[in-house]
């Protein structure tokens, strides 16, 4: 494996490591100070401390794809780059100022001034913040890289070099070479919170490898087997995060902001739970489980879309994703029977209900619950049968009890209306109301007066009707013995 290594008198020096062999030498400006890799590894940023410019190599072929310059930026003497690679950073000792560079573009975008003497530079773990060592000053300029300015100056020790922000939590840590000693800065105060003695002249920083780890679940955690679902993993030292595989299966638009949020779009994959993995500089780290579920079902029509208030009207859904459905609901009431006939086709028979009127026709699957269709209940029809009634009027009689008789049936159903109230009427004189037996018939009697009954000659049965039922009259004969 390959490491470029420097500086040299204008040349970048390629190291394999397992040979310990230089296997080639990268020309680039004069007298090369420092280098920074992007977070892919492809291409490699040198700062060249006297030629006054910024070489970037292609690390595949060790060829210089661009050198950077502008006369306002003189003796780079140190590069970083942002945790995900669209910036770096150059420290122009000798223009007291930070160059900033578009990585996208291969150019230098914004040339900031900041403290004397820049010497050393850094980025913070989420890309926020740019730091520079500034030599002559014995302070630390502090960069908002969102708006290329600097937000403030930190004073630290005498002629600070080096500049490092730790992966983990962003703390900062500046050499000091003249007060021999290392300042320790809060990123979130931007005050020094430590002054530690070290040897003379300090020089340089470094970490220790971190293990990369994942923090927090995966959200979100669970996506539609169809795929597509952009998934954001956090965690620390996550900046060298090559690939994020869902059950051993890479996901797509793999995203690396800073070193602790990574992002990739979920493939397609068969509904149930996969490991979640990422692939870091080489290390496969876990991440967690994630949760395929199958599409949520949608409907687009029911036919008949309206249907007695007995139920039992056979009902056809067309729609999508309706394979596994368990259950098929008519507002607040399961459908008396179900089939799944196809992905895309259920038949389902009508309960029945309470009362006439619009329901909400739903369709439940282990992915979820359809939109509602509308469906409709209509009242059932009716039908009274009257029977004649035979009286007998004795002299100087006034009045005649007469003992009505009808049944009342739907005739949806053609079954018998048990419980309901049934009115009988000569012309507009009442007899009398009467409830419906379980055989659907009701009977009664009442006074009628006699001149009132050889007129009309024949009485009235009047069902007024109900939520679920309509109303219905029949009319029968009076007959005199």
């Amino acid at each position: 494996m390959g490491r470029f290594v420097g500086p040299g008198a204008g040349g970048v020096d390629v190291i394999d490591t397992a040979t310990l062999t230089v296997t080639a030498t990268v020309p680039v400006g004069n007298q090369p100070t420092s280098i920074a890799f992007t977070p892919d590894g492809r291409s490699a940023y040198v700062t060249n401390f006297v030629g006054s410019s910024v070489s970037v190599i292609d690390t595949a072929s060790s060829t210089v794809t661009a050198t950077l310059a502008r006369p306002d930026a003189r003796t780079p003497n140190a590069v970083a780059l942002a945790p995900d690679g669209k910036h770096a950073y150059t420290a122009n000792f000798n223009s007291d100022n930070v160059s900033v560079i578009d990585t996208a573009t291969g150019t230098i975008s914004a040339v900031v001034p900041v403290g004397s003497g820049p010497g050393g530079v850094a980025v913070s773990p989420d890309g926020r913040y740019a730091y520079t060592a500034n030599e002559n000053a014995g302070t630390l300029s502090v960069l908002d890289t969102s708006t290329a300015a600097v937000v403030a100056t930190v004073p630290v020790g005498s002629v600070p070099t080096a500049v490092l922000a730790d992966p983990d939590d962003g703390t900062v840590y500046v050499t000091n070479g003249g007060s021999g000693t290392l300042s320790v800065v809060d990123p979130a105060t931007l005050t020094v919170t430590a002054t530690v003695p070290t040897g003379n002249t300090p020089f340089a920083l470094a970490t220790a490898p971190g293990t990369p780890a994942v923090t927090a679940v995966p959200a979100p955690d669970h996506g539609p087997t169809t795929g597509g679902t952009t998934v954001t993993v956090t965690g620390r030292r996550l900046g060298g995060t090559t690939a994020v595989l869902f059950g051993g299966v890479p996901g797509s638009n793999l995203t690396v902001t800073g070193g602790s949020t990574v992002t990739a779009t979920a493939p397609p994959h068969a509904s149930g739970t996969v490991t979640l993995l990422l692939v870091v500089g080489g290390r496969v780290v876990p991440a967690g489980i994630y949760t395929y579920q199958d599409p949520a079902p949608a409907l687009t029509a029911a036919a008949p879309d309206h249907g007695p208030v007995s139920g039992g009207t056979t009902v056809v859904l067309t729609g999508s994703h309706l394979t596994g459905a368990t259950a098929v609901s008519f507002g607040p009431l399961p459908a008396a029977s179900f089939t799944v006939d196809s992905d895309t086709r259920i038949t389902a028979t009508a309960p029945a209900a309470t009362a006439a009127g619009g329901v909400d026709l739903t369709v439940t699957t282990p992915g979820g619950t359809s939109g509602a269709l509308r469906y409709g209940y209509d009242r059932d029809s009716t039908a009274l049968t009257a029977r004649p009634v035979l009286f007998s009027v004795a002299p100087g009689q006034l009045s005649i009890n007469l003992a009505p008789s009808a049944t009342l049936t739907d005739t949806t159903t053609g079954r018998a209306v048990p419980g309901a109230a049934v009115a009988f009427t000569v012309g507009t004189t009442p007899v009398c109301t009467a409830t419906t037996d379980a055989a659907g018939t009701a009977t009664c009697t009442g006074l009628v007066p006699f001149l009132t009954v050889l007129l009309r000659l024949g009485y009235t049965a009047t069902y007024a009707g109900s939520p679920a039922l309509e109303p219905a009259t029949a009319d029968a004969g009076l007959l005199r013995l």
